[in-house]
Parts: structure tokens; C-alpha cells; sequence
């Protein structure tokens, strides 16, 4: 693949979402990646996730959605 990305391993937790319930964890967050980093200036990239693929694409109102 041209365009690999050296990415930590992965991780067995996501940041929470805004507004989301947060409770009361003590684990320390991953270092953020840029979606910029991600997406290289394409609309959209696939991402291969344990055998299942899921689409990750920037809306024109700066959105991220990611879809099965």
C-alpha cells in the first residue's frame, strides 16, 4: 500500500463521545491521530478492523462518519 500509516496498536477502548456518558475511568487516552492523517486528503478510506471492513469519510460540513 503507497500510503501506509504507522499507527500504535490498537486499542481496547475509544475516547468518549461528546455529550456521552463518561463515568468514572482512570485510563489514560491514546495520542489522538489527525483525521487529516487518515483520510490524505481523500473523501473516504476503508478501514480493515478484526476482518470487518468499515468506510471512515469526511462530510462537506467537517463531519467524520464511519459506517459497516
Amino acid at each position: 500500500m503507497p500510503n501506509e500509516l504507522s499507527l500504535p496498536p490498537r486499542a481496547t477502548h475509544l475516547h468518549p463521545v461528546e455529550g456521552a456518558s463518561r463515568g468514572s475511568t482512570t485510563e489514560q487516552h491514546p495520542q489522538a491521530i489527525p483525521s487529516a492523517q487518515l483520510l490524505l486528503g481523500r473523501p473516504s478510506v476503508t478501514i480493515d478492523h478484526d476482518g470487518m471492513h468499515y468506510v471512515l469519510r469526511a462530510t462537506r460540513a467537517g463531519k467524520l462518519i464511519l459506517t459497516k
